[in-house]
Protein backbone atom coordinates (compact mmCIF):
# COMPACT_ATOMS: atom_id res chain seq x y z
CA UNK A 1 0.00 0.00 0.00
CA UNK A 2 1.51 3.57 -1.14
CA UNK A 3 1.89 5.89 1.67
CA UNK A 4 0.16 9.16 2.14
CA UNK A 5 1.67 12.06 0.65
CA UNK A 6 3.95 10.31 -1.44
CA UNK A 7 5.46 13.23 -4.19
CA UNK A 8 6.51 12.48 -7.91
CA UNK A 9 8.15 15.31 -9.54
CA UNK A 10 7.93 16.36 -13.23
CA UNK A 11 8.27 18.94 -14.99
CA UNK A 12 5.55 21.80 -14.81
CA UNK A 13 3.69 22.72 -17.86
CA UNK A 14 1.03 24.85 -16.79
CA UNK A 15 0.28 26.57 -13.36
CA UNK A 16 -2.72 26.20 -11.41
CA UNK A 17 -3.25 23.17 -8.40
CA UNK A 18 -5.63 20.77 -8.71
CA UNK A 19 -7.52 18.31 -6.52
CA UNK A 20 -9.18 15.03 -7.82
CA UNK A 21 -8.70 11.40 -8.73
CA UNK A 22 -6.54 9.98 -11.50
CA UNK A 23 -7.58 8.61 -14.71
CA UNK A 24 -4.71 6.23 -16.21
CA UNK A 25 -4.85 5.68 -20.02
CA UNK A 26 -3.15 2.97 -21.25
CA UNK A 27 -0.25 3.19 -23.59
CA UNK A 28 -0.91 3.97 -27.19
CA UNK A 29 2.16 3.64 -28.75
CA UNK A 30 3.57 0.32 -28.61
CA UNK A 31 5.35 -1.81 -31.07
CA UNK A 32 3.01 -3.11 -34.18
CA UNK A 33 3.17 -6.90 -34.50
CA UNK A 34 4.49 -8.09 -37.47
CA UNK A 35 3.18 -9.89 -39.96
CA UNK A 36 3.90 -10.75 -43.73
CA UNK A 37 2.19 -10.69 -47.00
CA UNK A 38 2.39 -13.61 -49.47
CA UNK A 39 0.51 -12.81 -52.58
CA UNK A 40 0.24 -9.24 -54.76
CA UNK A 41 -3.55 -9.35 -54.09
CA UNK A 42 -3.11 -9.23 -50.38
CA UNK A 43 0.02 -6.34 -51.05
CA UNK A 44 -2.56 -3.95 -52.61
CA UNK A 45 -5.31 -4.76 -50.50
CA UNK A 46 -3.00 -3.68 -47.65
CA UNK A 47 -1.58 -0.30 -49.55
CA UNK A 48 -5.86 0.21 -49.64
CA UNK A 49 -6.61 -0.26 -46.07
CA UNK A 50 -3.45 2.21 -45.20
CA UNK A 51 -5.20 4.95 -47.73
CA UNK A 52 -8.42 4.67 -46.29
CA UNK A 53 -6.88 4.76 -42.76
CA UNK A 54 -5.15 7.99 -43.95
CA UNK A 55 -8.50 9.53 -45.12
CA UNK A 56 -10.06 9.01 -42.19
CA UNK A 57 -7.69 10.60 -40.39
CA UNK A 58 -7.59 13.35 -42.68
CA UNK A 59 -11.35 13.44 -42.40
CA UNK A 60 -11.45 13.27 -38.70
CA UNK A 61 -7.98 16.02 -38.11
CA UNK A 62 -10.93 18.52 -40.48
CA UNK A 63 -13.83 18.02 -38.10
CA UNK A 64 -11.51 18.27 -34.94
CA UNK A 65 -10.18 21.67 -36.57
CA UNK A 66 -13.93 22.96 -37.53
CA UNK A 67 -15.52 22.19 -33.52
CA UNK A 68 -12.20 23.44 -31.61
CA UNK A 69 -13.50 25.97 -28.95
CA UNK A 70 -13.43 29.55 -30.04
CA UNK A 71 -10.51 29.92 -26.98
CA UNK A 72 -8.75 27.40 -28.91
CA UNK A 73 -8.95 28.83 -32.61
CA UNK A 74 -5.75 30.73 -32.58
CA UNK A 75 -4.01 27.04 -31.85
CA UNK A 76 -6.00 25.50 -35.09
CA UNK A 77 -2.32 25.56 -36.99
CA UNK A 78 -1.48 22.38 -35.12
CA UNK A 79 -4.21 20.80 -36.35
CA UNK A 80 -2.92 22.28 -39.82
CA UNK A 81 0.32 20.69 -39.05
CA UNK A 82 -1.24 17.24 -38.32
CA UNK A 83 -2.32 17.22 -42.02
CA UNK A 84 0.41 18.19 -43.76
CA UNK A 85 2.32 15.91 -41.59
CA UNK A 86 -0.11 12.52 -42.19
CA UNK A 87 0.99 13.25 -46.25
CA UNK A 88 4.59 13.45 -45.82
CA UNK A 89 6.54 11.66 -47.85
CA UNK A 90 8.97 9.84 -44.81
CA UNK A 91 5.83 9.20 -43.22
CA UNK A 92 3.00 8.60 -46.17
CA UNK A 93 5.12 7.69 -48.92
CA UNK A 94 7.81 4.88 -47.01
CA UNK A 95 4.72 3.00 -45.24
CA UNK A 96 3.30 2.47 -48.66
CA UNK A 97 6.77 1.59 -50.12
CA UNK A 98 7.91 -1.28 -47.13
CA UNK A 99 4.76 -2.83 -47.59
CA UNK A 100 5.20 -2.86 -51.14
CA UNK A 101 8.58 -3.70 -51.45
CA UNK A 102 8.90 -5.80 -47.98
CA UNK A 103 5.66 -7.06 -47.53
CA UNK A 104 4.68 -6.06 -44.03
CA UNK A 105 1.20 -5.29 -42.96
CA UNK A 106 -0.19 -1.90 -42.92
CA UNK A 107 1.08 -1.49 -38.77
CA UNK A 108 4.04 -2.46 -38.95
CA UNK A 109 5.46 -0.90 -42.21
CA UNK A 110 3.90 2.22 -40.28
CA UNK A 111 5.26 2.05 -37.11
CA UNK A 112 8.93 1.57 -39.16
CA UNK A 113 8.50 4.61 -40.71
CA UNK A 114 7.64 6.38 -38.07
CA UNK A 115 10.59 5.03 -36.14
CA UNK A 116 13.13 6.05 -39.41
CA UNK A 117 11.54 9.93 -38.75
CA UNK A 118 12.17 9.87 -34.79
CA UNK A 119 15.58 8.95 -35.28
CA UNK A 120 15.94 12.38 -38.14
CA UNK A 121 14.73 14.31 -35.11
CA UNK A 122 17.21 12.90 -32.60
CA UNK A 123 20.03 14.94 -35.20
CA UNK A 124 18.44 17.90 -34.77
CA UNK A 125 19.65 20.20 -31.47
CA UNK A 126 17.00 22.94 -32.01
CA UNK A 127 14.65 22.06 -29.19
CA UNK A 128 11.89 24.18 -31.02
CA UNK A 129 12.54 21.99 -33.69
CA UNK A 130 13.08 18.55 -32.08
CA UNK A 131 10.04 19.02 -30.04
CA UNK A 132 7.70 18.71 -33.27
CA UNK A 133 8.22 14.98 -32.90
CA UNK A 134 5.40 14.84 -30.82
CA UNK A 135 3.45 16.24 -33.75
CA UNK A 136 4.18 13.34 -35.70
CA UNK A 137 3.65 10.89 -33.44
CA UNK A 138 0.40 12.33 -32.74
CA UNK A 139 -0.50 11.81 -36.00
CA UNK A 140 1.05 8.02 -35.94
CA UNK A 141 -1.12 7.33 -33.03
CA UNK A 142 -4.41 8.13 -34.58
CA UNK A 143 -3.58 6.35 -37.71
CA UNK A 144 -2.69 3.29 -35.47
CA UNK A 145 -6.31 3.92 -34.47
CA UNK A 146 -8.19 3.95 -37.64
CA UNK A 147 -6.08 0.47 -38.55
CA UNK A 148 -6.66 -1.33 -35.72
CA UNK A 149 -10.26 -0.03 -35.27
CA UNK A 150 -9.42 1.37 -31.54
CA UNK A 151 -10.15 5.21 -33.09
CA UNK A 152 -9.71 8.24 -29.79
CA UNK A 153 -13.59 9.50 -30.16
CA UNK A 154 -12.59 9.95 -26.67
CA UNK A 155 -9.88 9.74 -23.92
CA UNK A 156 -12.21 10.85 -21.44
CA UNK A 157 -14.43 8.09 -19.75
CA UNK A 158 -14.60 8.71 -16.76
CA UNK A 159 -18.07 9.49 -14.98
CA UNK A 160 -16.82 12.85 -12.78
CA UNK A 161 -13.87 14.99 -13.65
CA UNK A 162 -10.52 13.76 -13.46
CA UNK A 163 -6.86 14.28 -13.53
CA UNK A 164 -5.61 12.49 -16.73
CA UNK A 165 -2.45 10.42 -16.71
CA UNK A 166 -0.90 9.26 -19.67
CA UNK A 167 2.47 8.23 -21.61
CA UNK A 168 1.83 11.37 -24.03
CA UNK A 169 -1.21 13.42 -25.23
CA UNK A 170 -1.36 15.13 -28.60
CA UNK A 171 -1.87 19.13 -29.22
CA UNK A 172 -5.64 17.42 -30.76
CA UNK A 173 -6.29 15.18 -27.99
CA UNK A 174 -5.38 18.41 -24.99
CA UNK A 175 -7.57 20.91 -27.45
CA UNK A 176 -10.76 18.85 -26.48
CA UNK A 177 -10.28 19.33 -23.05
CA UNK A 178 -12.59 21.14 -21.06
CA UNK A 179 -12.64 22.03 -16.75
CA UNK A 180 -15.58 19.89 -16.94
CA UNK A 181 -13.84 16.95 -17.75
CA UNK A 182 -10.50 17.48 -16.93
CA UNK A 183 -8.89 18.79 -13.95
CA UNK A 184 -5.40 18.62 -15.07
CA UNK A 185 -3.19 15.86 -16.35
CA UNK A 186 -0.04 14.47 -16.20
CA UNK A 187 2.05 12.86 -18.94
CA UNK A 188 5.53 10.89 -19.04
CA UNK A 189 7.18 12.79 -22.13
CA UNK A 190 6.59 16.85 -23.02
CA UNK A 191 8.46 19.52 -22.31
CA UNK A 192 7.40 23.17 -21.40
CA UNK A 193 7.89 24.43 -25.09
CA UNK A 194 5.76 21.50 -26.43
CA UNK A 195 2.50 22.27 -28.59
CA UNK A 196 0.27 19.94 -25.56
CA UNK A 197 1.78 22.39 -22.65
CA UNK A 198 0.98 25.92 -24.55
CA UNK A 199 -2.40 24.50 -25.27
CA UNK A 200 -3.07 23.53 -21.70
CA UNK A 201 -1.87 26.62 -20.49
CA UNK A 202 -4.44 28.74 -23.31
CA UNK A 203 -6.98 26.43 -21.54
CA UNK A 204 -6.13 27.18 -17.85
CA UNK A 205 -5.91 23.36 -17.17
CA UNK A 206 -2.91 23.00 -14.73
CA UNK A 207 -0.36 20.14 -16.01
CA UNK A 208 3.14 18.55 -16.02
CA UNK A 209 4.77 16.90 -17.79
CA UNK A 210 7.95 14.91 -18.02
CA UNK A 211 7.25 12.43 -15.11
CA UNK A 212 8.74 9.39 -15.66
CA UNK A 213 6.73 6.18 -15.13
CA UNK A 214 3.47 7.93 -14.28
CA UNK A 215 1.18 5.22 -15.55
CA UNK A 216 3.15 2.66 -13.90
CA UNK A 217 3.26 4.91 -10.25
CA UNK A 218 -0.47 5.87 -10.46
CA UNK A 219 -3.18 3.71 -10.75
CA UNK A 220 -6.65 4.77 -11.61
CA UNK A 221 -9.30 5.89 -8.97
CA UNK A 222 -6.45 7.45 -6.65
CA UNK A 223 -6.32 10.84 -5.14
CA UNK A 224 -4.18 13.23 -6.58
CA UNK A 225 -3.25 16.74 -5.40
CA UNK A 226 -1.58 18.55 -8.96
CA UNK A 227 1.11 21.24 -8.21
CA UNK A 228 1.63 22.94 -11.96
CA UNK A 229 3.73 25.27 -10.04
CA UNK A 230 6.68 23.04 -9.32
CA UNK A 231 5.86 19.77 -11.03
CA UNK A 232 5.20 18.11 -8.11
CA UNK A 233 2.08 14.80 -8.16
CA UNK A 234 1.15 14.18 -4.35
CA UNK A 235 -0.30 11.01 -4.06
CA UNK A 236 -3.39 10.24 -1.50
CA UNK A 237 -3.08 13.39 0.30
CA UNK A 238 -3.75 13.33 3.82
CA UNK A 239 -6.36 16.28 4.95
CA UNK A 240 -3.41 18.64 6.62
CA UNK A 241 -1.50 18.92 2.88
CA UNK A 242 -5.16 19.09 0.74
CA UNK A 243 -6.12 22.16 2.88
CA UNK A 244 -2.42 23.31 2.30
CA UNK A 245 -2.62 23.28 -1.03
CA UNK A 246 -6.56 24.66 -1.55
CA UNK A 247 -5.04 27.68 0.55
CA UNK A 248 -2.27 28.16 -2.20
CA UNK A 249 -4.52 27.69 -4.97
CA UNK A 250 -6.88 30.76 -4.09
CA UNK A 251 -4.02 33.09 -3.38
CA UNK A 252 -2.92 32.48 -7.30
CA UNK A 253 -6.16 33.09 -8.60
CA UNK A 254 -6.30 36.36 -6.83
CA UNK A 255 -2.39 37.69 -7.79
CA UNK A 256 -3.12 36.04 -11.53
CA UNK A 257 -6.17 38.57 -11.50
CA UNK A 258 -4.17 41.47 -10.51
CA UNK A 259 -1.19 40.77 -12.59
CA UNK A 260 -3.32 40.30 -16.25
CA UNK A 261 -5.59 43.28 -15.25
CA UNK A 262 -2.35 45.50 -15.79
CA UNK A 263 -0.45 43.84 -18.78
CA UNK A 264 -1.36 47.08 -21.08
CA UNK A 265 -0.07 49.49 -19.15
CA UNK A 266 3.35 50.75 -19.94
CA UNK A 267 6.76 49.12 -18.98
CA UNK A 268 8.45 51.79 -17.58
CA UNK A 269 10.43 51.74 -13.88
CA UNK A 270 9.03 53.24 -10.65
CA UNK A 271 11.28 56.46 -11.99
CA UNK A 272 10.01 56.62 -15.27
CA UNK A 273 12.27 54.58 -17.13
CA UNK A 274 10.69 53.31 -20.44
CA UNK A 275 11.56 49.44 -21.40
CA UNK A 276 9.79 47.73 -24.46
CA UNK A 277 8.44 43.95 -23.31
CA UNK A 278 8.06 42.18 -26.55
CA UNK A 279 6.82 39.08 -27.89
CA UNK A 280 8.00 36.16 -29.34
CA UNK A 281 6.28 34.09 -31.47
CA UNK A 282 6.60 31.11 -34.35
CA UNK A 283 3.63 31.46 -36.38
CA UNK A 284 0.96 34.19 -37.67
CA UNK A 285 -1.65 32.53 -35.44
CA UNK A 286 0.49 33.60 -32.36
CA UNK A 287 0.16 37.22 -33.14
CA UNK A 288 -3.12 37.34 -31.21
CA UNK A 289 -2.27 36.04 -27.60
CA UNK A 290 1.10 38.37 -27.84
CA UNK A 291 -1.85 41.45 -28.42
CA UNK A 292 -3.90 39.57 -25.25
CA UNK A 293 -0.93 39.78 -23.11
CA UNK A 294 0.34 43.37 -23.81
CA UNK A 295 2.88 43.24 -26.19
CA UNK A 296 4.94 46.17 -27.57
CA UNK A 297 5.80 44.48 -30.45
CA UNK A 298 7.39 41.34 -31.89
CA UNK A 299 10.94 41.17 -30.55
CA UNK A 300 11.89 37.36 -32.50
CA UNK A 301 9.71 36.23 -35.21
CA UNK A 302 11.37 32.51 -35.81
CA UNK A 303 10.73 31.82 -39.54
CA UNK A 304 11.62 28.17 -39.44
CA UNK A 305 8.09 26.67 -39.29
CA UNK A 306 7.44 26.85 -43.00
CA UNK A 307 10.69 25.49 -43.72
CA UNK A 308 9.93 22.17 -41.63
CA UNK A 309 5.74 21.98 -42.73
CA UNK A 310 5.98 22.07 -46.09
CA UNK A 311 7.62 19.52 -48.57
CA UNK A 312 9.47 21.01 -50.44
CA UNK A 313 10.95 24.53 -49.94
CA UNK A 314 8.84 27.76 -49.35
CA UNK A 315 8.09 30.13 -52.37
CA UNK A 316 8.75 33.86 -51.60
CA UNK A 317 5.07 34.21 -52.23
CA UNK A 318 4.32 31.57 -49.40
CA UNK A 319 7.02 33.50 -47.03
CA UNK A 320 5.74 36.98 -48.03
CA UNK A 321 2.09 36.16 -47.13
CA UNK A 322 3.20 34.65 -43.38
CA UNK A 323 5.43 37.57 -43.07
CA UNK A 324 2.54 40.70 -44.36
CA UNK A 325 0.44 38.81 -42.13
CA UNK A 326 2.49 39.28 -38.85
CA UNK A 327 3.19 43.06 -39.33
CA UNK A 328 -0.19 43.57 -40.55
CA UNK A 329 -1.74 42.57 -37.49
CA UNK A 330 1.16 44.10 -35.14
CA UNK A 331 0.96 47.68 -36.89
CA UNK A 332 1.79 49.98 -35.97
CA UNK A 333 4.25 47.89 -33.24
CA UNK A 334 7.23 46.81 -34.47
CA UNK A 335 8.05 43.27 -35.72
CA UNK A 336 11.49 42.02 -35.52
CA UNK A 337 12.18 38.55 -38.14
CA UNK A 338 14.96 36.50 -37.47
CA UNK A 339 16.33 35.06 -40.95
CA UNK A 340 16.40 30.93 -41.19
CA UNK A 341 18.17 29.60 -38.34
CA UNK A 342 18.27 25.89 -39.47
CA UNK A 343 20.81 23.68 -41.13
CA UNK A 344 21.30 20.25 -42.88
CA UNK A 345 19.60 18.54 -39.87
CA UNK A 346 15.98 19.77 -40.83
CA UNK A 347 13.26 18.19 -41.44
CA UNK A 348 10.97 18.32 -45.02
CA UNK A 349 13.82 19.75 -46.97
CA UNK A 350 14.47 18.22 -50.48
CA UNK A 351 18.31 19.62 -49.51
CA UNK A 352 20.33 16.69 -48.60
CA UNK A 353 23.33 16.77 -46.41
CA UNK A 354 25.62 14.45 -44.49
CA UNK A 355 24.27 13.73 -40.88
CA UNK A 356 26.95 15.93 -38.97
CA UNK A 357 28.51 14.88 -35.90
CA UNK A 358 27.83 17.97 -33.70
CA UNK A 359 24.76 20.30 -35.66
CA UNK A 360 24.94 22.80 -33.24
CA UNK A 361 28.59 23.65 -34.52
CA UNK A 362 27.85 22.72 -37.59
CA UNK A 363 26.43 23.90 -41.02
CA UNK A 364 23.66 26.81 -39.42
CA UNK A 365 21.58 29.76 -39.55
CA UNK A 366 24.14 32.62 -40.97
CA UNK A 367 26.31 30.04 -42.07
CA UNK A 368 23.54 28.00 -43.97
CA UNK A 369 22.21 31.13 -45.28
CA UNK A 370 25.34 32.01 -46.74
CA UNK A 371 26.31 28.93 -48.54
CA UNK A 372 22.80 28.22 -49.74
CA UNK A 373 22.60 32.02 -51.32
CA UNK A 374 19.47 31.04 -53.43
CA UNK A 375 17.57 30.13 -50.21
CA UNK A 376 18.79 33.09 -48.30
CA UNK A 377 17.55 35.77 -51.33
CA UNK A 378 14.05 33.96 -51.44
CA UNK A 379 13.72 35.15 -47.56
CA UNK A 380 15.09 38.18 -47.58
CA UNK A 381 12.70 39.06 -50.73
CA UNK A 382 9.43 38.12 -48.98
CA UNK A 383 10.67 40.29 -45.52
CA UNK A 384 11.46 43.17 -47.61
CA UNK A 385 7.92 43.28 -49.56
CA UNK A 386 6.63 42.43 -45.94
CA UNK A 387 8.14 45.61 -45.01
CA UNK A 388 5.83 47.65 -46.53
CA UNK A 389 3.13 46.79 -44.74
CA UNK A 390 4.49 48.07 -41.19
CA UNK A 391 7.50 48.40 -39.16
CA UNK A 392 9.90 45.46 -39.48
CA UNK A 393 13.39 45.10 -38.54
CA UNK A 394 15.56 42.03 -39.23
CA UNK A 395 18.30 40.32 -37.45
CA UNK A 396 21.17 37.46 -38.67
CA UNK A 397 21.23 34.70 -36.13
CA UNK A 398 24.36 33.11 -34.74
CA UNK A 399 26.73 35.96 -35.94
CA UNK A 400 30.51 34.88 -35.21
CA UNK A 401 32.66 37.59 -37.12
CA UNK A 402 32.44 40.78 -39.01
CA UNK A 403 32.66 39.35 -42.25
CA UNK A 404 29.12 37.58 -41.94
CA UNK A 405 27.21 41.01 -41.14
CA UNK A 406 29.20 42.51 -43.98
CA UNK A 407 28.44 39.23 -46.71
CA UNK A 408 24.88 39.34 -45.43
CA UNK A 409 23.97 42.73 -45.73
CA UNK A 410 25.65 43.25 -49.24
CA UNK A 411 23.23 40.45 -50.16
CA UNK A 412 20.41 42.50 -48.77
CA UNK A 413 21.66 45.18 -50.56
CA UNK A 414 21.42 43.21 -53.33
CA UNK A 415 17.99 42.12 -53.34
CA UNK A 416 16.66 45.34 -52.45
CA UNK A 417 17.88 46.47 -55.91
CA UNK A 418 16.47 43.42 -57.62
CA UNK A 419 13.27 44.55 -55.99
CA UNK A 420 14.02 48.19 -57.10
CA UNK A 421 14.67 47.84 -60.35
CA UNK A 422 10.81 45.50 -60.54
CA UNK A 423 9.01 48.40 -58.66
CA UNK A 424 8.54 46.29 -55.26
CA UNK A 425 7.94 48.87 -52.72
CA UNK A 426 9.93 48.01 -49.67
CA UNK A 427 10.99 49.68 -46.84
CA UNK A 428 15.14 51.35 -47.93
CA UNK A 429 15.65 52.03 -44.32
CA UNK A 430 14.92 48.83 -42.33
CA UNK A 431 16.96 48.16 -39.86
CA UNK A 432 19.51 45.16 -39.79
CA UNK A 433 20.73 43.43 -36.49
CA UNK A 434 23.34 40.91 -35.58
CA UNK A 435 21.97 38.24 -32.88
CA UNK A 436 24.96 37.80 -30.68
CA UNK A 437 24.54 34.10 -29.68
CA UNK A 438 28.41 33.19 -29.44
CA UNK A 439 31.38 34.34 -27.22
CA UNK A 440 33.04 35.34 -30.67
CA UNK A 441 30.04 38.10 -31.12
CA UNK A 442 30.71 39.39 -28.07
CA UNK A 443 34.20 39.96 -28.23
CA UNK A 444 33.52 41.47 -31.29
CA UNK A 445 30.50 43.91 -30.68
CA UNK A 446 32.19 47.13 -30.56
CA UNK A 447 33.55 46.04 -34.49
CA UNK A 448 29.82 44.58 -35.05
CA UNK A 449 28.31 48.07 -34.81
CA UNK A 450 30.15 49.06 -37.73
CA UNK A 451 27.55 46.72 -40.05
CA UNK A 452 24.91 46.12 -37.22
CA UNK A 453 21.72 48.77 -36.04
CA UNK A 454 20.89 47.18 -33.35
CA UNK A 455 21.78 43.81 -31.14
CA UNK A 456 19.89 41.24 -29.90
CA UNK A 457 21.62 38.87 -27.48
CA UNK A 458 20.03 35.66 -27.69
CA UNK A 459 20.81 34.09 -24.45
CA UNK A 460 19.79 30.44 -24.53
CA UNK A 461 22.61 29.73 -27.24
CA UNK A 462 25.02 32.25 -25.73
CA UNK A 463 24.77 30.32 -22.28
CA UNK A 464 25.12 27.16 -23.85
CA UNK A 465 27.69 28.00 -25.71
CA UNK A 466 30.01 30.60 -23.63
CA UNK A 467 30.03 27.33 -20.59
CA UNK A 468 30.21 24.55 -23.08
CA UNK A 469 26.82 23.08 -21.54
CA UNK A 470 24.41 21.39 -23.77
CA UNK A 471 21.05 22.18 -21.64
CA UNK A 472 19.11 19.49 -23.17
CA UNK A 473 21.58 17.27 -21.71
CA UNK A 474 21.03 15.53 -18.22
CA UNK A 475 23.85 14.93 -16.73
CA UNK A 476 24.76 18.22 -16.75
CA UNK A 477 21.79 20.73 -17.47
CA UNK A 478 21.89 22.08 -14.14
CA UNK A 479 24.93 23.51 -14.78
CA UNK A 480 23.13 25.93 -17.75
CA UNK A 481 23.30 28.85 -15.45
CA UNK A 482 22.01 32.11 -16.48
CA UNK A 483 23.62 34.31 -13.74
CA UNK A 484 26.67 32.64 -13.70
CA UNK A 485 29.24 35.58 -13.73
CA UNK A 486 30.75 35.15 -17.21
CA UNK A 487 27.56 35.19 -18.68
CA UNK A 488 26.39 38.67 -16.87
CA UNK A 489 29.97 40.04 -17.72
CA UNK A 490 29.20 39.36 -21.40
CA UNK A 491 25.54 40.98 -21.41
CA UNK A 492 27.51 43.85 -19.80
CA UNK A 493 30.65 44.33 -22.84
CA UNK A 494 27.64 44.22 -25.63
CA UNK A 495 25.80 46.94 -23.79
CA UNK A 496 28.34 48.68 -23.61
CA UNK A 497 29.88 48.34 -27.06
CA UNK A 498 25.96 49.68 -28.04
CA UNK A 499 26.13 52.45 -26.39
CA UNK A 500 28.65 53.63 -27.55
CA UNK A 501 27.89 53.37 -30.93
CA UNK A 502 24.68 54.55 -29.87
CA UNK A 503 22.65 51.19 -31.65
CA UNK A 504 19.64 49.37 -29.11
CA UNK A 505 20.45 46.26 -27.40
CA UNK A 506 17.87 43.55 -26.86
CA UNK A 507 17.40 40.42 -25.26
CA UNK A 508 15.08 37.83 -26.89
CA UNK A 509 16.57 34.73 -24.93
CA UNK A 510 14.63 32.87 -22.30
CA UNK A 511 16.11 34.77 -19.54
CA UNK A 512 14.79 38.00 -20.81
CA UNK A 513 11.20 36.31 -19.79
CA UNK A 514 12.24 35.22 -16.36
CA UNK A 515 11.47 38.22 -13.37
CA UNK A 516 14.35 36.66 -11.18
CA UNK A 517 16.52 38.01 -14.09
CA UNK A 518 14.77 41.51 -14.63
CA UNK A 519 16.32 43.78 -11.81
CA UNK A 520 19.62 42.28 -12.69
CA UNK A 521 19.14 43.32 -17.21
CA UNK A 522 17.52 46.66 -16.46
CA UNK A 523 20.88 47.28 -13.86
CA UNK A 524 23.19 46.10 -17.12
CA UNK A 525 21.52 48.11 -19.23
CA UNK A 526 18.99 45.85 -21.15
CA UNK A 527 15.59 47.99 -21.58
CA UNK A 528 14.22 45.87 -24.56
CA UNK A 529 13.44 42.33 -23.43
CA UNK A 530 11.13 39.59 -25.69
CA UNK A 531 9.73 36.73 -24.59
CA UNK A 532 6.99 34.35 -24.87
CA UNK A 533 3.49 35.90 -24.58
CA UNK A 534 2.38 34.99 -21.33
CA UNK A 535 5.69 36.13 -19.39
CA UNK A 536 4.64 39.64 -20.51
CA UNK A 537 2.75 40.57 -18.13
CA UNK A 538 4.38 39.50 -15.03
CA UNK A 539 7.57 40.83 -16.38
CA UNK A 540 6.03 44.56 -17.08
CA UNK A 541 4.86 44.66 -13.48
CA UNK A 542 8.43 43.60 -12.12
CA UNK A 543 9.53 46.37 -13.75
CA UNK A 544 7.27 48.66 -12.83
CA UNK A 545 7.87 48.14 -9.31
CA UNK A 546 11.68 48.58 -9.78
CA UNK A 547 13.29 52.08 -10.02
CA UNK A 548 16.64 52.36 -12.16
CA UNK A 549 18.77 52.77 -9.46
CA UNK A 550 17.51 49.72 -7.67
CA UNK A 551 18.39 47.90 -10.74
CA UNK A 552 21.73 49.34 -11.16
CA UNK A 553 22.33 47.97 -7.41
CA UNK A 554 21.35 44.65 -7.98
CA UNK A 555 23.32 44.41 -11.26
CA UNK A 556 26.33 46.17 -9.37
CA UNK A 557 25.90 43.69 -6.63
CA UNK A 558 25.59 40.74 -8.87
CA UNK A 559 28.52 41.82 -10.75
CA UNK A 560 30.80 41.77 -7.65
CA UNK A 561 29.79 37.85 -6.95
CA UNK A 562 32.79 35.50 -8.33
CA UNK A 563 30.75 32.14 -8.22
CA UNK A 564 27.15 31.32 -10.05
CA UNK A 565 25.78 30.07 -6.37
CA UNK A 566 26.77 33.56 -4.59
CA UNK A 567 25.20 35.67 -7.44
CA UNK A 568 21.61 33.34 -7.38
CA UNK A 569 21.55 33.41 -3.22
CA UNK A 570 22.16 37.15 -3.91
CA UNK A 571 19.21 37.66 -6.78
CA UNK A 572 17.26 35.26 -5.03
CA UNK A 573 17.27 36.66 -1.82
CA UNK A 574 16.39 40.25 -3.20
CA UNK A 575 13.30 39.02 -5.72
CA UNK A 576 12.00 37.08 -2.58
CA UNK A 577 12.56 39.93 -0.13
CA UNK A 578 10.98 42.89 -2.60
CA UNK A 579 8.44 40.79 -4.67
CA UNK A 580 7.41 38.23 -2.37
CA UNK A 581 4.26 37.37 -4.36
CA UNK A 582 6.07 37.73 -8.16
CA UNK A 583 8.57 35.49 -6.78
CA UNK A 584 6.01 32.86 -5.13
CA UNK A 585 3.58 33.11 -8.16
CA UNK A 586 5.09 34.82 -11.08
CA UNK A 587 8.33 32.85 -11.79
CA UNK A 588 5.95 30.03 -12.79
CA UNK A 589 3.16 32.19 -14.79
CA UNK A 590 6.53 33.70 -16.97
CA UNK A 591 8.48 30.86 -17.27
CA UNK A 592 5.65 28.34 -18.02
CA UNK A 593 6.08 26.92 -21.95
CA UNK A 594 5.94 29.76 -24.68
CA UNK A 595 6.23 29.74 -28.57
Amino acid sequence: MNPKNRILQGIPASPGIVLGQAQVLSDRGAPATLRLLYTENEVSEEMDRFRLAVDRTEEELIRLKEEMPAELQEHGYLLELHLVILRDRRLYQETLRLIQEQNLNAERALYQAFQKVKELFQRIMDPHIKGRIADVEAVYRRLVGHLTGKTLSSIFSASEPAIIVARDLSPAETSQMSASQVLGFVTERGGRTSHTAIIAQSLEIPAVVGLDNATWEIASGEDLILDGFTGRVILDPDDAMRRRYQIRQEEFETFKAEVVQGSALPAATSDGQPNRVLANIELPAEVSLALKYGADGIGLYRTEFLYLRLRQLPTEDELFQDYKQVVEAMAPREVTIRTLDIGGDKFLSPLEYAPEMNPALGLRAIRFCLKEQKIFRTQLKAILRASAFGKVRVMFPLISSLREMREARQLLKEVQEELRLKGVPFDPHMPVGAMIEVPAAVTLADLLTQQADFFSIGTNDLIQYALAIDRGNKQVADMYQPLHPAVLRMIREVVRAGRAAKIPVAMCGEMAGDPLYIPVLLGLGVNELSMNAMAIPVVKRVIRMTSLEEAREVARQALRKGTVEEVNDYVIGEMDRRFPDIFRFGRTLATNPGT
